[in-house]
């Protein structure tokens, strides 16, 4: 497997490659190898092993990644700078990489930028140098976030990966995307990816369809790396009507992507967007094009997919992996050749109602089904008493339901329909019907803001 990553960090940029753009700038090869080579000689100088990387500026935080991997040292990724989050993980760190001092008591070097350097060639790597290291976390909807280890091979063999299978659909591609690369999709497909190959990429995060649009006519060529939430926001954003403009390729990761979703990209820009499946702990397992709810996810090359006969977990080989060792993955799926799987739901939301053992992932599955539901997501709410709550984005045909009849016919119509798997005393007491399930930028559910939710119903 060729090591696309690793070489382009050894040798680094040509003078000419642009790095990055945004509406009033680019960073050249040139430019963005000084930049390196001066944080690089700080790093080197610096005692401090344990770096915290985290800046919005995507070209910077680039600059970071690479001076930081270059130096041997190991950066810690917050998913964001909030101050709990940060108070979190200060044991994990001793010195921070970032636009401004985060914390108090801890060493700091600025990611700014500067113009006013002398031009310097890109850091030399001592024969007998290791590179650094990245520290990522698991994003759980509960408990602490789970550390996640990746060094350079397991990074370097994702991106020779991505490279090998998507390079046909990305003709002299530019990079934009609506995610932080300040987690494990992101930082692939925003920054690594893109830089390993020569694609520039933007430097901002695209909040707005209007910015979508403004960088769609600009560019003949551009790759969006997105989410399902913001998928489903921009195409209600655009009316669902075609565009003149259209991405030549589009990413979607961080969570299930509707049918409907899907289907409302490809009318508003001709194409259906790419699936990623896999975690901050495996990275990408499998992708897929959904032309319909039966559309199945093949597996990336190297994966080696497996079936624990005892609950149809997911047995995962793969070299994004720290060790050869099978791990298990709590995805239940049904594989119906080596490299072609159908995803059957979660196997860890198991929970008990009236001393009744119910699968959260099962009902939510069954609940989708129903023609008035577009998605849904159950939590168990403890007080007075365990039962379930029911959070739930109606399709347009469940919406004119709603309007044409009261929410407690809607609430009984879809009970009825659970009451076909499920006993009646495991189903919803309590019923929200919202606009959209709150989410992060990432697509992940925010569990604290549902529970919200449901404390004012």
């Amino acid at each position: 497997m060729t090591e696309l990553l690793k070489s382009w960090l050894s040798q680094g940029p040509s003078g000419h490659q642009l790095i990055s753009f945004n509406h009033h700038d680019i960073v050249t090869g040139e430019r963005f190898a000084t930049q390196v080579h001066h944080l690089h000689k700080q790093l080197v100088a610096s005692g401090e092993q344990r770096w915290l990387l985290a800046c919005d500026s995507s070209d910077q935080f680039a600059v970071g990644l690479c001076a930081a991997l270059l130096a041997g040292k190991q950066l810690i990724l917050p998913a964001n700078t909030q101050s709990g989050t940060l108070s979190e993980l200060a044991h994990k760190f001793d010195a921070v990489l970032a636009p401004q001092p985060l914390c108090e008591g801890k060493s700091f070097l600025a990611l700014e930028k500067e113009f006013s350097q002398p031009l310097a060639p890109w850091p030399q790597l001592p024969t007998d140098s290791d590179f650094g290291e990245l520290i990522l976390f698991t994003s759980g909807s509960s408990g602490s976030p789970k550390a996640v280890r990746k060094t350079l091979r397991q990074l370097d063999a994702e991106v020779t990966v991505l490279e090998q299978t998507f390079a046909k659909h990305l003709p002299h591609c530019s990079v934009i995307a609506t995610v932080s690369h300040q987690h494990i999709y992101g930082l692939l497909f925003k920054i690594l990816w893109p830089l390993a190959a020569s694609r520039p990429f933007l430097s901002d995060l695209v909040e707005y369809s209007e910015t979508l649009g403004y960088y769609t006519a600009l560019f003949p060529n551009l790759c969006l790396v997105s989410s399902p939430a913001q998928l489903s926001l921009l195409a209600d954003a655009l009316g669902v009507e075609r565009q003149i403009h259209t991405p030549s390729l589009i990413f979607s990761s961080g969570g299930p992507l509707s049918l409907e979703t899907a289907q409302n990209i490809r009318q508003c820009y001709g194409s259906l967007p790419i699936e990623v499946y896999g975690t901050t702990e495996t990275g990408g397992i499998g992708y897929r094009r959904q032309h319909s709810v039966k559309t199945l996810w093949r597996a990336f090359a190297p994966m080696v997919l497996d079936v624990d006969p005892t609950d149809n977990a997911l047995l995962l080989r793969s070299p994004y992996l720290e060790n050869d060792q099978v791990l298990r993955c709590e995805d239940k799926i049904m594989l119906v050749d080596k490299d072609l799987f159908r995803l059957e739901g979660r196997l860890d939301r198991t929970v008990k109602i009236e001393e009744k053992r119910l699968s959260l992932t099962q009902m939510e599955g069954l609940l989708n089904s129903h023609p008035w539901v577009q998605r849904s997501h159950l939590v168990l709410l403890e007080a007075p008493s365990q039962q379930l709550g029911a959070i739930v984005e109606l399709s347009d045909y469940g919406k004119q339901q709603l309007a044409a009849e009261e929410k407690l016919s809607i609430n009984n119509g879809l009970k009825a329909h659970l009451l076909t798997q499920f006993e009646r005393v495991t189903l919803p007491r309590h019923w929200l019907y919202v606009d959209k399930i709150p989410t992060n930028p990432e697509g992940k559910l925010l569990r604290q803001e549902i529970l919200q939710l449901f404390n004012h119903d």
